[in-house]
């Protein structure tokens, strides 16, 4: 699979060793041929297959004469900030982020920290079919090490102006954390315990031997939901394998979906920070109320975590983000960042003086339903053409694939990036009327296909 956040497949089927060398090559040549720097920042999750590719990887680069900063075992967003603490030429990691075991991917990232857009992916990837300048012997790259990219990364965090280090130490509040073993064991427990918290934690060994599906959605939650019951703990996070998303289960030990995510610390940065926000076009309606009671202007960029970052620079966003658990904020970088988003959960709870479940319990709750269909050979500008008719009276948004949106509710059908499916998002004040959304998109797709 090729997208905008780069390319990924199963280990052994469509992603070989020889696959990930071409493009990692192709990424490098690229870069390098784009400004002065030489150096790409390379680093990996914890999956199985994430050694051998990484030993792939750092040969490819090395072939093009790129000069390798090695981070080794680290997460997405450390990654994009070492890229900017060395002004590289970009990064490349290793991770197919939420993918089941079997998968793994490379994400490629620009100079200026960001993954690379289309229009970027696409000149690099165009190195693949008209050749790669490999370099001559005397001009082959070497590796140099950094260890200390995680602390910088944790330190970056708190020293954010309004995360109040002291006053959260002074909480001593008790925590439970799910890294699913993934590379979120080597940052969130240093993390939790700089800011003073009592950890209780599952799942930290980094080997990528996941024991739960690995996307931290509400159903994959219980080991952690049981966590909190069993400790006490006023909050409960878990991350992906690669750290750019986050999970909340609140005080009750109940998980209150990914979308709470990113609109509770919208709430906390709007106290200290006036702008608009931009989040995604399937992210939930909850950001536009915990958003609205700061008076903010709320916009929409398309799905995928470029776009996002590239609108919110564009809008001089203060906050931003998607609706998967993944908060971005442009005073640290513009990427998604889940020890970020535990900062401010933490600060959050401090600020407020009162429990997780409380809080969550003041605002309106939204059903969300997520579909998804086998992708069909016909063009989806039919479906598209069907729904509008069908919903006159909505809100249409074509920024990517077909938004309708009423004051309530809204449904969003899109062709996915990262699999070979179409996918079917609504939500509304209950869950039948977010079922009877999905169903009409559903319906259509299914005619389309036969």
């Amino acid at each position: 699979m090729i997208s905008v956040s780069g390319i990924r497949g199963r280990v052994g089927h469509g992603l070989t060793p020889e696959v990930v060398a071409r493009y990692a090559a192709a990424f490098g040549a690229w870069a390098i041929a784009r400004g002065t720097a030489r150096t790409i920042v390379l680093g990996r999750d914890s999956r199985v297959s994430g050694p051998l590719f990484h030993a792939v990887t750092r040969a490819a680069l090395e072939s093009v004469g790129a000069d390798v900063i090695d981070i080794g075992l680290t997460t997405t967003p450390t990654l994009q900030l070492a890229v900017e603490h060395h002004h590289a030429a970009g990064g490349l990691g290793i991770t197919a982020s939420h993918n089941p075991i079997e998968w793994n991917a490379l994400k490629f990232i620009g100079p200026d920290g960001l993954f690379l857009s289309a229009a970027q992916g696409a000149e690099m990837r165009a190195l693949v079919e008209q050749g790669i300048p490999y370099a001559m012997w005397d001009r082959l790259g070497q590796v140099h090490f950094d260890g200390e990219a995680i602390t910088r990364h944790i330190d970056q965090v708190l020293a954010l102006p309004f995360i109040d280090v002291p006053g959260i130490r002074a909480r001593k509040f008790r925590v439970a954390f799910d890294a699913c073993h993934g590379a979120g064991g080597e940052v969130i427990p240093r993390l939790l315990e700089l800011l003073g918290c009592e950890v209780h934690a599952i799942g930290l060994t980094p080997d990528g031997r996941f024991p739960r599906p690995p996307e931290p959605v509400a159903e994959h939650l219980t080991g952690l939901e049981a966590l909190v019951k069993k400790t006490g703990a006023a909050v409960g996070f878990a991350t992906d394998p690669d750290v750019d998303r986050l999970a909340l289960v609140s005080d009750a030990g109940q998980a209150i979906g990914e979308d709470y995510t990113l609109a509770l610390a919208t709430r906390v940065v709007l106290k200290h920070r006036t702008g608009p926000v931009v989040m995604n076009l399937s992210t939930s309606r909850i950001v536009d109320d915990m958003a609205g009671e700061s008076g903010a202007r709320v916009l929409r960029a398309p799905v995928g975590e470029v776009n996002v970052a590239l609108a919110m620079r564009e809008a001089g966003a203060v906050i931003g983000g998607e609706g998967n658990g993944g908060v971005i904020l442009p005073e640290l970088h513009l990427g998604r960042d889940a020890p970020l988003g535990v900062a401010l959960i933490l600060q959050l709870l401090h600020e407020a003086a009162e429990p997780l479940s409380k809080i969550v319990a003041r605002f309106p709750r939204y059903a969300i339903v997520k579909d998804k269909l086998d992708r069909p050979d016909a063009p989806l500008d039919a479906v598209y053409a069907q729904l509008r008719s069908a919903f006159p009276d909505a809100e249409a948004d074509t920024q990517d694939g077909l938004r309708l949106s009423w004051p309530d509710r809204w449904v969003h059908v899109r062709p996915s990036g990262t699999e070979p499916i179409v996918r079917v998002i609504a939500e509304a004040p209950t869950r039948d009327g977010a079922q009877a959304l999905v169903d009409r998109g559903r319906q259509l797709l299914a005619a389309l296909a036969t």
